[in-house]
């Protein structure tokens, strides 16, 4: 079993954030960390790695300043380590470059994080799976995997559903499906030695934003009664 664990590099949340101008942020003297839900995606699959033998590779959109976080998750336990060389600009860029990335390089289970803590979208693995036409759940507290079934927990709006998949799957993370790992000593020396491929991004740039208007003459400003949703639904179709 092949698992790709892809993670961010988020922001510590006890770093002090200040503003540079009215509009950014100053993000010189942050500490990141990986992002919590990752973290909790990457212990699980360490832990499938210890009962199913899989090998567990993980996979990072983001430039060499996040190296030393990529060698923790090669110190908790993962086998090797891809990054791919470019800034993250935003969810549909990283989730593109993911999916190339798996179109060449098929795994079993991708498993990351439900959503980063610094924007919080949790849009990415929504739209991997998509752009590969495979299935998705997240946010999933509980992963158990037999030779051919996949049994998860997801949280939904009305509780908590039991789910029995298959592979391939994305899966997005979060607590309880697994206890954070501390690194040990012999992971730290071991992780030294361990591969971390650089990919380049290539001419990829995203989409753009060309032009946003709003024509003020055109809202209308109506009201609609909630008992009455085909009149709004009319309104979307035909305005």
């Amino acid at each position: 079993m092949k698992i790709l664990v892809c993670i961010s590099c988020v922001p510590d949340t006890t770093s002090k954030i200040t503003l540079s101008d009215n509009k950014n942020f100053n993000l010189s003297g942050l500490t990141y960390i990986v992002g919590p839900y990752d973290d909790y995606a990457l212990s699980r699959a360490i832990e499938l790695k210890d009962s199913h033998n899989a090998e567990v590779v993980v996979l990072h959109v983001g430039n060499v300043d996040s190296e030393p976080l990529i060698r923790k998750c090669l110190a908790l336990g993962a086998d090797r380590a891809i990054r791919i060389d470019t800034e993250p600009i935003d969810s549909i860029q990283v989730s593109d470059l993911i999916s190339n990335f798996l179109r060449d390089n098929p795994f079993d289970l991708i498993l990351m994080g439900k959503e980063t803590i610094d924007y919080g979208n949790a849009l990415v693995p929504a739209l991997v799976a998509s752009n590969l036409g495979m299935p998705v759940f997240s946010p999933v507290q509980k992963l158990n995997v037999s030779e051919d079934n996949i049994e998860i927990e997801v949280e939904t709006i009305e509780g908590k559903a039991s789910i029995t998949t298959h592979f391939p799957v994305v899966l997005g993370c979060q607590e309880p499906i697994a206890e954070w790992k501390i690194p040990n000593m012999r992971g730290i020396m071991s992780a030294r030695a361990k591969e971390i491929l650089i990919i380049p991004a290539g001419n990829y740039e995203g989409d753009k934003l060309v032009k946003v208007e709003l024509n003020e003459s055109k809202r209308k400003g109506i009201f609609i009664d909630s008992n009455n949703p085909e009149e709004l639904i009319d309104i979307l179709f035909n305005a």
